[in-house]
């Protein structure tokens, strides 16, 4: 879920990982040009720079001059990791507190439509 509240830069990075992490693009692949991903979302190049950068960042992209970006060996399981890591470090905690005063139980989620 992209939560608007974040920086544009941030915003587009999630969008990226999720589609990493939904096998959009595997370990290994060619990511889309920072110019061609800006049009597909409408955004400054150079805020998808940053965004990318990020990755750079992280090591989850390595970059090969006059190529493009690629998701790196072993991005996939590292990104997973600390994708689970924020969520049950930031996301899950008021949730599960909320989940309390409701007085609903993880099987109760089960029964739900999602």
């Amino acid at each position: 879920m992209i939560d608007d509240s974040k920086p544009v830069y941030l915003r587009l990075r999630e969008i990226i990982a999720a589609s990493i992490l939904d096998g959009e693009y595997r370990d290994g692949d060619l990511l889309p040009s920072v110019r061609a991903f800006a049009a597909s979302q409408g955004a400054n190049p150079l805020t998808v720079a940053k965004a990318y950068q990020s990755f750079q960042d992280d090591d989850l992209v390595v970059v090969k001059r006059g190529v493009g970006m690629f998701v790196a060996e072993g991005a996939t399981r590292r990104l997973r990791q600390m994708e689970r890591d924020r969520f049950l470090e930031a996301v899950w905690p008021p949730v599960a507190a909320q989940m309390r005063r409701l007085g609903l139980r993880i099987e109760d989620m089960d029964s739900q439509k999602v």
